[in-house]
C-alpha cells in the first residue's frame, strides 16, 4: 500500500509554508520559513483525526523531552511547540535535510564515519537515559543529518520514562531494530533494549542491511524476521575493513540475554572509542551531560494529557499616539503613557536617563543647531 498524501499544512503566524517533507502514522512534517529570525524550520503537526488523549499525551511528552534534551549537540533542536488555529498540536524543530536511512545514502558509510556517528549518538542516548528518558525507536532513519553534516537523534514520539508510567503500557517497535524481549512483548523498553537497538542500528549503517535481514536484502515475512531476532544469531557484517574487535562489540550489544549486553550507552561509547584507537583513527570525544544537569528540574511527565497552547506572548501592539502619529507600544507601556499628560515633561519622563544624557553630550560637542535638531527628533520639543 502506497504512502498517503500529506495533510494540509497548518497556518502559523510568523511562518511561511514551503513544502511537505514527509508523512507518518500520526503526523506530517512540513518545511516552513520562520520570518523572524529568518531561517528554515521543520514543523511536525499531528493529524487532526487522530488527536485523542493518548496522542496528546505523546505529543506533550515529545515536546518536553526534546526541549529538555536538545541542548545536546547530537539531539535534534526544538524551537517551539503550540496548537495551530485548526486545533492541531505542532512542533517547530531544526530543519535537517537528510538521514542515515539506507534509502537516503548514495554510497556506503566509511568505517571511520560510522564509528564517529555511533559514539555521538551513544552519548546522546546516554544523556537521555540520565534524564530518565528512553527513546524506544532507535533506527537509521531517526539519525538525521544537519545542514552541516553532523548526526542528530530525532523523533522522541514514543519515548517513555525509565521511572514507569502510563506510557510504558504501549508496545511500539520498529522491526528489525527491536530487541527480542520487545518483539516478544516481554517489555516495552529498558536500557538493555536501547543497547540492542543501538547496536542493530550501527550494524545497519556499516552493512547497508539490518542485522537479521537476509543477505539478499529480503527479510521474508514479518513472522520469519521475528523468529530470527528471537534466536539472535549474530552474523558478520561482511566488510574487509571491519575488524573482529568491532564485530565482538556489536555481537555483545545484540546478545540474546539482556544481562550479557553493555550496561549502558556510555559503556558502548567506550567500547567504540577503543576500536577507533586500535585502528589509529581520531577518537571521537564523549559529550555526556553530567549528573547535576540530569537531575536538575522536574522530570518529564509522561502522563500529562492537558492541552497546552497556543502560546500567548507579550506582543507589541500598534497604537495611535495623540496627534495621529503611529507607534508600536507594548500594553504596559501604552497604559503608562495614558497615565501621563502629553507634554514635553511627560515625553522627557519616557526617555531613559542614558538616552537623554547621550543627547545632551551630543549637544555639547556639535553646537546649538544640532541641539535643536536632536531634541526635535527625540520628540522633546
Amino acid at each position: 500500500m502506497g504512502r498517503r498524501l500529506p495533510s494540509a499544512p497548518p497556518i502559523l503566524s510568523g511562518y511561511t509554508y514551503v513544502r511537505p517533507l514527509g508523512t507518518g502514522g500520526f503526523a506530517d512534517v512540513f518545511l516552513f520559513e520562520q520570518n523572524m529570525p529568518r531561517r528554515s524550520v521543520a514543523v511536525k503537526v499531528l493529524l487532526q483525526d487522530i488527536v485523542d488523549d493518548d496522542v496528546l499525551r505523546s505529543f506533550n511528552a515529545e515536546a518536553d523531552v526534546m526541549a529538555r534534551l536538545s541542548s545536546h549537540p547530537s539531539i535534534l533542536t526544538v524551537y517551539n511547540a503550540s496548537i495551530s488555529a485548526d486545533g492541531r498540536p505542532y512542533l517547530v524543530m531544526e530543519y535537517c535535510p537528510g538521514s542515515y536511512s539506507s534509502r537516503e545514502r548514495a554510497e556506503p558509510i566509511s568505517l571511520a564515519t560510522g564509528l564517529n556517528v555511533a559514539v555521538r549518538i551513544a552519548c546522546a542516548l546516554e544523556t537521555a537515559h540520565r534524564s530518565k528518558v528512553l527513546h524506544r525507536d532507535i533506527k537509521p532513519s531517526n539519525i538525521l543529518t544537519t545542514t552541516f553534516g553532523g548526526p542528530v537523534l530525532g523523533d522522541f514520539g514514543i519515548a517513555a520514562s525509565l521511572a514507569g508510567g502510563a506510557r510504558n503500557e504501549l508496545f511500539a517497535m520498529s522491526l528489525p531494530w527491536s530487541a527480542p524481549e520487545v518483539v516478544d512483548e516481554r517489555t516495552t523498553g529498558t536500557v538493555a533494549t536501547e543497547v540492542w537497538s543501538f547496536g542493530a542500528t550501527l550494524y545497519s549503517l556499516l552493512s547497508d542491511r539490518a542485522p537479521f535481514e537476509l543477505p539478499a536484502g529480503s527479510s521474508g515475512s514479518r513472522a520469519q524476521l521475528q523468529q530470527r531476532i528471537g534466536r539472535a544469531k549474530y552474523t558478520s557484517i561482511g566488510r574487509a575493513d571491519v575488524p573482529s574487535s568491532l564485530e565482538n562489540v556489536l555481537a555483545r550489544m545484540m546478545s540474546r540475554d539482556p544481562a550479557a549486553r553493555q550496561v549502558s550507552l556510555l559503556e558502548c561509547a567506550y567500547d567504540l572509542q577503543r576500536v577507533e584507537r586500535d585502528l589509529g583513527l581520531p577518537v571521537t570525544a564523549l559529550e555526556v551531560a553530567d549528573e547535576a544537569w540530569a537531575s536538575a528540574g522536574a522530570p518529564v511527565d509522561f502522563d500529562n494529557q492537558e492541552a497546552r497552547g497556543p502560546v500567548i506572548s507579550d506582543v507589541i501592539l500598534p497604537t495611535l499616539r495623540p496627534g495621529g502619529r503611529a507607534s508600536a507600544r507594548r500594553p504596559a507601556a501604552q497604559a503608562r503613557d495614558e497615565a501621563l499628560p502629553d507634554s514635553s515633561e511627560a515625553r522627557r519622563a519616557r526617555l531613559s536617563p542614558l538616552a537623554l544624557g547621550l543627547l545632551l553630550m551630543g549637544a555639547v560637542v556639535v553646537g546649538g543647531g544640532a541641539t535643536v535638531a536632536a531634541l526635535l527628533l527625540a520628540g522633546l520639543i
